[in-house]
C-alpha cells in the first residue's frame, strides 16, 4: 500500500494558486477543471417493492419442522477423525465429508464431541489435547511443518456455512476412556488435582461430590461459549458411571464394585449434610444440571442446552411391562426432575430398543417420554427428540440380521412412529452409520423421509422476538437479499420456490445474500432467528 494522500487543506491550497495563474485565459463562467467539484449527492436508494398479496390459495405452506440430527463422537475415533495422528489436512478432509453428507441427507444438527475424557478437541488453557486427535495427550493436531488450526473453530464455520447447528457435546465427569493409550498431562485434571479423580473399573472418573470438579468443568464449558459461536451444548449419560461388576466373569446379578467416593461423602457429612449416600449423590449431579443450564444461558443467551440420559426412567413412573436398568438409583439421575425444574431445553432419552423388543419395546418407551415430556416440564413443553441406534443396523444387505445387527427397515419404521405420533425429531447415533450407507438406511431417508430440507423447531422460551422481513431484488439471474433490521439476527433462511406449479423449500445460511431462482415463477423469503423463530416472508413474483 502507498503512503497517506496529501492534507485536504494543502491540496485545496495548491488548486487555488494554480487556478489564479489560468485566470487570465480561462473563461469567467467556467471553473477550473483543477479545482475540487462540489460535493454531489448521491440519488436515493430505489424504495423497496411493495410485498406482494397473494390469494391464500397461492401462498407456500408452513415450512417444514423437524430435528433431524447426528452425534459426532470423537472417543476412540467412532466417527472423527478416523484414527489419531493424521495429517491436519486428513483431518478437514474428513470432517468436510461428514459436514457434506449430513448437508445431502437434510440433516440440521450435528453434536460433535469436543471432551471426550477431561481433554480439549480445541486450544484451551483449562484441558490438554485428546488424544484421539494426535495419537498423545497434551499434543497439538498437526504435525511438525504444519501450520496451527483449531478443529472446533472449522467444524463451527463449515457448519454454519450448510444452515447445520452445531451442539458442542461434553462428557461431564470422566477423565479418562479405557481406550486411552498415553498418559495423562498437565493442565489435566487428574494431574493438576489427582484427589479429585478416582479410578473406577478400566476408567478415569471425576467424583461427582467434589465441589471443584463440578466447577471445573463449568469453567470448561463457559470458556468454550465464550470463545465458539456455537448453537447448543450437550451432555450424555455419563453421570455417575454405569456399575462395573466386581467379578465380571459371574456374569450379570454379581455384586457391582462401588464408587470410590468415601472422602468425598465424609466430607459432607461432617460438614453436617443429612442425606443419604443415594439422594447426595443425586444431588449432586442434580446441582451440576442445573447450573449447567443457568450457565449455558447466561453466557451465550439464545443457546439450546440439552441432555440425553438412558432410554428408561425412575422404575415407579414406568409403564406397565417396562423392564430394565435404572439410571436413578445406578448413575444417580433424576431426569424426571430436570424435566420438572425445566432445566433442559431438549430431551434425548437413549431409546436403543427396536419396535419389539420385549420389555423395552420402542413405541411404548416413546409414548412414556411423550407423556413426562407434556406432564412434567414448563409450558411450552420442552422438545423431545429421541435418540436412535443407528450403528446397530447391519452394514450390508447380505449380513444376518440378528440382536445387534438390525435392518435398516426398523430404523425407517422408527422414524416413521416418531412423525406419526407427533415427535418432531431425532439424533442419530452416530454419523458414521449414515456415512456407510449401512443396509441402505441413509438412501432410504434421503429419497423417503428426509427428501425435504426442514427447520429445527423454535425454541421461544428461550427468545421470542421476531425477525423482520427481509426485502427480494432481482439481480439478473439471481435474487438478492436485504435483511430487514438487525435488531433480531438473522441465522437461517428459509426459502420457497414455485416450479412447474410445486412449491419447493429451502434453508440457506444466514450470512448468505443471494441466490438463484432456479426457474421459478414465484419466491417467498422469511428471517429465521437462532431460536428457529420465523419472521414474515416477502413474496416476490418473477413471471
Amino acid at each position: 500500500m502507498s503512503g497517506p494522500p496529501p492534507t485536504r487543506r494543502a491540496a485545496l491550497g495548491a488548486l487555488t494558486a494554480l487556478g489564479a495563474l489560468a485566470a487570465g485565459c480561462a473563461a469567467p463562467d467556467r471553473p477550473s477543471p483543477l479545482l475540487e467539484p462540489a460535493p454531489v449527492t448521491p440519488p436515493p436508494a430505489p424504495a423497496a417493492p411493495p410485498p406482494e398479496a397473494w390469494p391464500a390459495a397461492e401462498l407456500p405452506p408452513a415450512a417444514p419442522r423437524e430435528l433431524r440430527g447426528a452425534w459426532v463422537a470423537t472417543v476412540a475415533n467412532i466417527d472423527w477423525p478416523s484414527r489419531p495422528g493424521l495429517a491436519a489436512a486428513q483431518q478437514r478432509a474428513e470432517a468436510l465429508a461428514l459436514l457434506e453428507r449430513a448437508r445431502e441427507l437434510n440433516l440440521n444438527l450435528l453434536v460433535l464431541q469436543v471432551r471426550p475424557a477431561g481433554d480439549a478437541i480445541y486450544p484451551s488453557a483449562l484441558e490438554p489435547w485428546t488424544e484421539f486427535l494426535s495419537g498423545e495427550q497434551g499434543r497439538a493436531p498437526w504435525l511438525a511443518g504444519e501450520a496451527a488450526w483449531d478443529p472446533l473453530a472449522f467444524w463451527v464455520e463449515q457448519a454454519q456455512a450448510r444452515a447445520i447447528e452445531l451442539h458442542v457435546w461434553f462428557n461431564p465427569y470422566r477423565a479418562r476412556h479405557s481406550t486411552a493409550k498415553s498418559p495423562s498431562v498437565a493442565p489435566h485434571l487428574a494431574v493438576r488435582e489427582p484427589a479429585l479423580v478416582k479410578r473406577y473399573g478400566e476408567q478415569l472418573w471425576m467424583d461427582p461430590g467434589e465441589p471443584a470438579a463440578a466447577a471445573h468443568t463449568l469453567a470448561v464449558v463457559s470458556d468454550v461459549l465464550r470463545r465458539y459461536a456455537v448453537d447448543g451444548v450437550h451432555i450424555d449419560d455419563y453421570f455417575y458411571p454405569y456399575p462395573v461388576l466386581a467379578n465380571p466373569a459371574a456374569g450379570p446379578g454379581s455384586a457391582e464394585l462401588p464408587f470410590p467416593d468415601d472422602a468425598s461423602f465424609a466430607r459432607y457429612v461432617a460438614g453436617g449434610g443429612a442425606l443419604p449416600r443415594d439422594d447426595w449423590r443425586r444431588a449432586n449431579v442434580d446441582a451440576l444440571v442445573e447450573r449447567l443450564h443457568d450457565t449455558v444461558h447466561a453466557v451465550r443467551p439464545g443457546t439450546r442446552f440439552g441432555i440425553s440420559p438412558f432410554g428408561i426412567g425412575r422404575p415407579e413412573r414406568r409403564p406397565a411391562g417396562i423392564t430394565g436398568f435404572s439410571q436413578y438409583d445406578k448413575l444417580f439421575a433424576d431426569v424426571e426432575k430436570w424435566l420438572q425444574q425445566g432445566w433442559l431445553d431438549y430431551l434425548v432419552p437413549q431409546l436403543y430398543w427396536p419396535i419389539d423388543r420385549r420389555g423395552q419395546e420402542f413405541p411404548v418407551l416413546l409414548a412414556h417420554w411423550q407423556r413426562e415430556v407434556a406432564q412434567l416440564s414448563p409450558a411450552p413443553p420442552r422438545h423431545l427428540w429421541p435418540g436412535l441406534f443407528t450403528s446397530q443396523v447391519k452394514r450390508t444387505a447380505d449380513e444376518p440380521a440378528g440382536p445387534r445387527a438390525w435392518p435398516a427397515a426398523e430404523l425407517l419404521a422408527q422414524v416413521q412412529l416418531m412423525r406419526q405420533q407427533g415427535t418432531p425429531g431425532h439424533i442419530h447415533f452416530s454419523l458414521a452409520a449414515l456415512m456407510q450407507d449401512r443396509d441402505g438406511l441413509a438412501s432410504a431417508l434421503q429419497r423417503g423421509a428426509y427428501a425435504e430440507p426442514a427447520l429445527v423447531p423454535a425454541t421461544p422460551w428461550l427468545d421470542d422476538r421476531v425477525p423482520a422481513a427481509p426485502t427480494l431484488r432481482r439481480d439478473g439471474t439471481r435474487l438478492r437479499i436485504e435483511p430487514g433490521s438487525d435488531a433480531v439476527p438473522v441465522a437461517r433462511w428459509a426459502l420457497w420456490r414455485r416450479i412447474g406449479g410445486q412449491w419447493r423449500f429451502a434453508v440457506l445460511p444466514g450470512p448468505v445474500r443471494q441466490f438463484a431462482a432456479e426457474g421459478a415463477d414465484r419466491v417467498a423469503l422469511a428471517a429465521v432467528s437462532r431460536t428457529g423463530v420465523e419472521g414474515p416472508r416477502h413474496l416476490l413474483s418473477l413471471s
